[in-house]
């Protein structure tokens, strides 16, 4: 696949994710480096009295922020799957736009480990962290 091709076949699949639309997340790509940004919006808050982003959705937009830079930057023709991975919120997140980024810090044949992080308004202070490992298979050669 060409290198704007990849860009844009994920551009489509998260346009066309039902829980992508719901969470609202959009990605900004250049080059090999890819943003994730979760705008704020009152359905993702957890704490009414904090008004804090719930777990949940942060921890959903780590993981498909680490499964879309494993995709982005791989052979593979569908999105990794995950095989386990831990989350560790370091503070909350307030109610206001999360930014995520991933950084794959080994891609082998058959497995790929991530490390994300999401912050909100200064990239040193993240709110919480991401470690996973992905199932990524090669594409079948052509015959």
């Amino acid at each position: 696949m060409t290198d704007t091709a990849r860009p844009e076949k994920l551009t489509r699949f998260l346009a066309a994710s039902p829980f992508v639309k719901t969470l609202g997340m959009v990605c900004d790509i250049k080059g090999d480096e890819m943003t994730a940004i979760l705008p704020f919006a009152e359905k993702l808050i957890g704490s009414t009295a904090l008004r804090a982003l719930h777990g949940g959705a942060i921890g959903s937009f780590l993981e498909l922020t680490a499964m879309s830079q494993v995709y982005l930057l791989s052979d593979i023709d569908t999105l990794p799957r995950p095989i386990n991975l831990t989350i560790d919120y370091l503070r909350s997140a307030r109610a206001e736009p999360l930014y995520a980024r991933a950084h794959i810090t080994k891609m082998g044949r058959r497995i790929a480990n991530v490390r994300c992080e999401a912050w909100q308004s200064h990239r040193d202070k993240p709110v919480a962290s991401l470690h996973a490992h992905f199932l990524v298979t090669a594409p079948e050669p052509a015959a």
